[in-house]
């Protein structure tokens, strides 16, 4: 299959391409600063990298993205992206999760061929992280626990490991196997032939960023009522 796929969900841009020639997989990438700032880099990159790969837009198969959790101007950003090219191409788009591609980019640093069972962690800021778990068996992925938002005290393993972009900032919680890893388009390439098979691709119109909180920020009051409070002894 020949390719695009672009994650902004976090603080790394992410993208990439593949080509199939002569039954041989070609892969071109590129990562830049992510989230608020993707929209500077995001075009200009695409562009070069499907020079690069000697491909219009017009003989990809489809267009994939990262569709979230992650930061809103990010995820709204991948959506726009891949639905305008869509829209151009007359493609399909595939939304896929950023926490699956979490988990395959664990699965892809450990060179687990057979089994892996995995919880991917993504920051969600405000003292709370995005969680999913999956399993890998014999090349098929299962999802044992979709995409919800908990606070880091209640994160919960499947008997795996834990990947993501978090253990910096909460890895002491947690006793099992730590690995880090960010939802790269390269993982979303590898995740998307099967996904496209099952026919979860959709049209341009119907793609969607996935949004798990609808509250982005602390009211003043609210952050407020955070801060220590001081108290005079007088």
């Amino acid at each position: 299959m020949d390719l695009l796929a672009f994650d902004t969900s976090t603080e790394v841009m992410s993208i990439a391409v593949q080509r199939t020639h002569a039954d041989q997989v070609q892969l071109w990438q590129r990562t830049a600063e992510g989230g608020a700032q993707s929209s500077k880099h995001m075009i200009p990159e695409i562009l070069r990298l499907m020079l690069q790969a000697e491909l219009s837009f017009d003989q990809l198969d489809a267009v994939v993205f990262g569709a979230g959790p992650g930061s809103f101007t990010g995820l709204r950003t991948s959506c726009s992206v891949a639905q305008g090219l869509a829209f151009g191409a007359d493609l399909c788009v595939l939304p896929i999760p950023t926490l699956w591609a979490v988990a395959e980019e664990a699965r892809w640093q450990l060179g687990a061929t057979q089994t892996f069972a995995v919880t991917a962690l993504l920051d969600a800021r405000m003292g709370e992280i995005y969680a999913g778990s999956y399993t890998f068996d014999s090349g098929v992925w299962a999802c044992i626990k979709g995409c919800s938002l908990i606070r880091p005290q209640d994160v919960i393993g499947n008997d795996g490991a834990l990947a993501g972009n978090v253990f910096a900032l909460y890895g002491s919680y947690w006793p099992q196997q730590q690995i880090f890893a960010l939802p790269t388009a390269a993982a979303l390439l590898r995740l998307a032939p099967a996904l496209l098979k099952a026919g979860a691709a959709v049209p341009a119109d119907q793609a969607l960023p996935i949004y798990i909180r609808d509250k982005v920020a602390q009211t003043m009051q609210e952050r407020n009522d955070a801060k220590p409070q001081v108290y005079d002894s007088k």
